[in-house]
């Protein structure tokens, strides 16, 4: 793409028309643009277009943003769809990025910032050697001249480009780069920083930019810190903590007094400062132990100054988590002054921990991220969390004192609430946060518990009140906090007293706050989780059966309510109780006509991939657990859920497709053949290559056509069925990602059809996977291979499996033998593919001609020695596990992934139920064989198989009160 008037003109037209609100021109727009993109010197045009001042600024960000993207795409693409950038076209952008990126606007240089730092993480530093040493010389000219645009311009892209320090895996290549950074950049950062700090102590007019300087500069420090204590940090530790300790002591009325905003600039900047000692403590303790006093003593003074306004949260988060590394550190003795723990639990912990508006309009507001935070774990950067962890660190060195002082904290906010429930009653709610978020599980254990209270008498006395309240809706962020203590420690409470509240559970899913009658569900969904010694499920049918109608109705119920008509929680309650109660033909068509009516509605619009797989779920219960009780049910299930798959098939609804091939396999299989014509259709569906191009929906597919070979092998042996059926299995082996599928589809093909009717194709077969041996082999491949042929020669023998492969290429047999079976029989794994491959392998050796002829006696050997392996050896012994890496490109972005319905899974069958023991089947074989040709094996045995071996052999035998003669 030529620079000139002409390309400057079509691709401001262009950017221009991106910004148009008409779909029409911004969809042309694009089209060219897309068009334009693999033309050689693109980005280069674009950079040139966002350099040009005689163009609309709008214009010019719109090119900006452009720019970047193509960079994310094509510098160093992760696919072949994208074709990268020439590299004399990538060296012409590295000349002009940086220049122009500090005399842009704010709002283009920030792209091209991050363009910058794309750039750099492929290229930086070996590649793009030139960029430090040009960022330095800039920063000293913008830092002279205290343009400080350009130098926060700087700045931030230097602390884009270290970032990588902090996530990356310690290596020699990082440390190189490391040091590399450090020598150019360690000096020059360290000069800014100390004359920023002199114009701010100077009183310097405009305070903002100095500050967002500071910012820079402190998380520029942290990355080059991060990974060891640089020698540079270490000598010059006294200027870098003296500045520190000044933003975190030092009050800035100029930026503070003039609002919200102002007081934020300061609190970034403390914040950072935070992080950067924190990090100090945490790594480099030894060192920074001469400063840890006065910085203790500030941010505990701090911490005293920092009001409950949420705008603060950020810097509160920071300062507490710093306070809970000095807990956890040999310098704990800091809390063990008298009246230091009381102090920290009234002015840190409990104002933290209180409810603040916040907290009320988040719970009324946004239900769903109020759970996430509270319920599931995604808190620690609230500081309702971070307080009790404040707490929790100090209770590792004086867990007494903090018992002691939370515990009578603990009473005093109840006895608060006692004296005024009206006006107290966010006094309870801390109280039972603190016993919540303060109990501990131990390592390996699923029993949470707590010494702070006794859990039986703190239950009875403090949250059964709240759960008998007859107004479900009275104050319900403490029915929330009871429920929530419920959940927490329901192994604790004895199955008689949850019996007895179980009616208030059911209760509560009738209330209006969408916080409630979630946490009762998740409550009932966790008690029927709920197990005892022997895994013996706790709640069984028995106890659902009284409430099961009043549970099940209020539970639909609660989809009515504002907010909730897509609750996860009341979905997967649901499926939990569905697989728990006892169903009856009457429930089971109200249930199943509940989830249809839900599921046409979801397939309007799916929005919310956990719901919908609940949903999915306990459709794929309710058939599994009603059907096995009364077989009569599946017409009834039919009715009610085709014409809803109908839906999702005929308007293409991507992300349930996976899900709808899934049920379709599950009612195939519960049908008794003949299988009714409606399912033939739907097979016709299934053979069509169109349905097989999305990757999600090929393993429900397979599951889908495996269930068809199952129920229907006659219908799918007429015609040209199954011709297209290997094809299916043809395709999918020569791609990895699918190869195992084809597998599955060819596995069971063998198991299914009679061999007359497979015998036309088997040729075929063997040919396309000695084509797949060829081009690859993979420990995948060849495991699935040996399955395949064990269960070829357990269903259709040995002289089968000899002669068909031998009909392809002459011998082909011993060949595929020698370099496939024997060797790589020890990588089988799981309990029914070890027992099929062994007694195959045992068969082989005991039946076929081919191995029982003398002049194959060393593979005859050898092959005992594979099989000795595989039974004799724990499978950490056997087998190395296949590094795989993962592609990338498959999780970029937004992808319709198959998502496997647990409750839909296809029951694995044994192909050799009648043999119970594998190791007793093949010494029991091999002494029955030897008896009729005594003393030849063992010679052979002597002579190829390994003495470990021929010990585990001898072992064997002893075990089964055999001998080989």
């Amino acid at each position: 793409m030529e620079w000139n008037p002409q390309t400057l003109q079509f691709l401001s037209e262009c950017f221009l028309h991106t910004l148009s609100p008409s779909p029409e021109p911004r969809r042309r727009a694009e089209s060219s643009l897309a068009e334009a993109t693999s033309r050689p010197n693109y980005a280069l045009a674009v950079l040139r277009l966002v350099a040009e001042p005689s163009i609309d600024e709008q214009i010019r960000q719109a090119a900006a943003v452009n720019f970047k993207n193509h960079l994310r795409l094509r510098w160093s693409p992760s696919t072949d769809d994208a074709a990268p950038i020439p590299e004399s076209e990538k060296e012409q952008i590295k000349s002009l990025i940086v220049p122009l990126m500090l005399s842009a606007t704010p709002k283009i240089q920030s792209q091209l910032s991050e363009a910058l730092a794309l750039i750099g993480h492929h290229d930086f530093p070996k590649s793009w050697p030139s960029l430090l040493p040009e960022l330095v010389a800039n920063l000293h000219k913008a830092s002279q001249a205290s343009d400080y645009a350009s130098v926060n311009g700087i700045l931030g892209t230097a602390n884009s480009i270290f970032k990588k320090f902090r996530f990356q895996y310690k290596s020699n290549d990082l440390f190189l780069d490391l040091k590399y950074c450090l020598d150019n950049f360690a000096q020059p950062l360290l000069e800014i920083f100390l004359k920023t700090a002199s114009l701010i102590d100077a009183g310097a007019a405009n305070l903002r930019p100095l500050f967002e300087s500071q910012r820079l500069c402190c998380r520029i420090f942290y990355s080059l810190n991060f990974q060891e204590l640089p020698e540079f940090f270490e000598d010059h530790m006294k200027e870098w903590m003296g500045e520190f300790r000044k933003y975190l002591t030092t009050s800035y009325p100029a930026l503070e007094g003039s609002g919200a905003d102002g007081v934020a600039v300061v609190d970034e900047l403390r914040a950072a400062v935070c992080e950067n000692i924190n990090l100090y403590m945490e790594k480099n303790e030894e060192e920074f132990q001469g400063f840890l006093n006065d910085f203790a003593l500030a941010v505990w003074t701090l911490l005293g100054n920092v009001s409950q306004s949420s705008s603060r949260d950020r810097l509160a988060i920071t300062a507490i988590k710093f306070l809970t590394t000095v807990s956890t550190s040999v310098h704990h003795t800091l809390f063990a002054s008298d009246g230091v723990i009381p102090q920290i639990c009234q002015c840190i912990v409990i104002p933290n921990v209180r409810l603040r508006d916040d907290d009320e309009e988040l719970f009324e507001m946004n239900y769903v991220e109020f759970i996430r935070r509270d319920m599931e774990g995604s808190d620690l950067d609230t500081r309702r969390r971070i307080a009790c962890e404040l707490l929790k660190g100090i209770a590792t060195h004086y867990g007494d004192a903090v018992k002691s002082v939370v515990s009578a904290q603990i009473q005093s906010l109840l006895g608060s609430f006692a004296a005024n429930p009206g006006a107290n009653w966010k006094d309870k709610d801390c109280a039972i946060y603190l016993v919540v978020s303060l109990a501990t599980k131990k390592a390996g254990a699923s029993v949470v518990s707590t010494e702070l209270v006794d859990v039986q008498s703190f239950f009875e006395s403090v949250i059964v009140p709240e759960l008998q309240s007859s107004d479900v809706n009275g104050y319900p962020m403490l029915k929330a906090g009871a429920l929530k203590f419920f959940t927490m420690f329901r192994t604790q409470i004895s199955k008689h007293v949850v019996l007895k509240f179980f009616p208030d559970l059911v209760r509560f899913l009738t209330a209006d706050s969408n916080v409630v009658h979630s946490y009762a569900a998740s409550c009932i969904e966790k008690l029927l989780l709920v197990k005892d010694e022997g895994g013996v499920a706790r709640y069984t049918s028995a106890d659902i059966n009284p409430i099961f109608a009043v549970l099940m109705n209020n539970l639909f119920g609660a989809f009515k309510l504002p907010e909730s008509e897509e609750n996860q929680y009341i979905m997967k309650c649901i499926m939990r109780v569905l697989a728990v109660a006892d169903i009856s033909v009457d429930v089971a068509r109200v249930c199943i006509e509940g989830l249809g009516s839900l599921l046409a509605e979801v397939c309007k619009n799916p929005k919310n991939p956990v719901f919908n797989h609940y949903l999915f779920e306990s459709v794929a219960i309710l058939v599994r657990r009603a059907c096995e009780r009364d077989s009569s049910l599946v017409s009834v299930f039919e009715g009610s859920l085709f014409p809803r798959l109908e839906i999702i098939l005929t308007n293409d609804v991507t992300e349930f497709l996976p899900y709808t091939f899934q049920l379709l396999a599950q009612l195939v299989e519960l049908n008794r053949p003949p299988i009714p014509p409606i399912y033939m259709q739907i097979f016709e569906i299934l053979l069509s290559p169109e349905s097989w191009k999305r990757a999600s929906n090929v393993p429900a597919l397979v599951r889908l056509l495996q269930a068809f070979l199952q129920k229907a092998p006659n219908e799918i042996s007429q015609g040209d069925r199954l011709t297209k059926v290997l094809g299916i299995f043809d395709t999918l082996i020569q791609t990895s990602s699918t190869s195992e599928q084809g597998f599955y589809v060819l596995n069971t093909v063998i198991e299914s059809l009679e061999y007359n009717a497979i015998k036309p194709y088997i040729s075929h077969i063997w040919a396309a996977l000695f084509r797949e041996l060829q081009k690859k082999r993979t420990v995948k491949l060849i495991k699935s291979l040996l399955i395949f042929m064990s269960l070829f020669l357990i269903k259709h023998g040995s002289a089968n499996v000899v002669d068909t492969m031998n009909s392809v290429q002459p011998d082909i047999f011993i060949v595929i033998l020698n370099q496939f079976w024997i060797p790589n029989l020890k990588l089988i794994t799981g309990a029914i593919e070890l027992k099929l491959t062994a007694v195959a392998s045992t068969r082989l050796i005991c039946e076929s001609p081919v191995l029982l002829d003398p002049a194959a006696s060393v593979s005859w050997g050898k092959m005992v020695d594979s099989i000795v392996t595989l039974l004799s050896r724990p499978e950490e012994d056997r087998v190395e596990e296949e590094p795989t890496m993962p592609d990338i490109t498959e999780n970029a972005g937004y992808t319709t992934t198959f998502v496997l319905l647990y409750n839909a899974g296809k029951k694995e069958e044994d192909p050799l139920k009648d043999i119970r023991d594998p190791r007793e089947f093949f010494v029991a074989s091999l002494s029955r064989l030897s008896a009729l040709s005594p003393g030849r094996y063992p010679k052979v045995i002597s002579e190829n198989v390994d003495p470990v071996n021929q010990a585990a052999l001898f072992q064997l035998c002893n075990t089964y009160n055999l001998s080989i003669v």
